[in-house]
Order: structure tokens, then sequence, then C-alpha cells
């Protein structure tokens, strides 16, 4: 079975009103999102790349977080200037962004 899309990568966006823990959603997560699709438009790949919105990825505590699929690798601490590199290393040249990847215990 083939897959909807090549690439998919989801940004959290979750806002909560507490202040007692970080919010991606807060953080910028839609401008995020509007980022990762003015580069990957700018290089017009040939995939089928889904970038969207996604709720609470449950590790609120590293701040901006994304996830990108099928490999499953979530990036943290995401600010907007990461985005160009994230989308040149891992998603054209399929390097993952070492110092943004999600380890054990960041």
């Amino acid at each position: 079975m083939n897959p909807i899309f090549d690439i998919h990568i989801f940004v959290c966006n979750n806002e909560r009103p507490s202040i007692e823990k970080k919010s991606c959603g807060e953080q910028h997560g839609l401008n995020l999102i509007a980022e990762f699709k003015a580069q990957l438009n700018a290089h017009k790949l040939p995939l089928k790349i889904r970038t969207q919105k996604s709720g609470c990825l449950g590790i609120c505590q590293f701040g901006p977080t994304i996830a990108i699929y099928p490999e499953g690798v979530f990036y943290v601490g995401v600010q907007l200037e990461d985005i160009k590199e994230i989308v040149e290393s891992h998603i054209i040249n399929k390097t993952l962004v070492e110092r943004l990847v999600l380890k054990n215990g960041n």
C-alpha cells in the first residue's frame, strides 16, 4: 500500500491556558508551519509532503516540537531560523539535524 504522503510533518500548536507548562502553540507554532511551507515550495521537491498543526506531542518541556514521519524523528526547541536547515538537511539530504533531535533525557 502506498502512503498518501511521502513525508508528513506535524508541528505542535497546542495552546494551554496554564502558565505552569510551556505551550508550543504560544511559541509561534503557526509561524513554523508557514515557514516549512515556504521553504518546501521554494525547493519544488518531487515529493508529496504534508505540513500541518498537531495537538500536544507530550514533550512540552523541550519547547516548540515537530515530528517528521515516516522516520518518526522528533525535533525540539525548534525556532523559525531552524526550518531552512531542517528542510535542506533532513527532507532533501536525509541527514538529521542532530542539535535539534530529541534524545533520551534531552
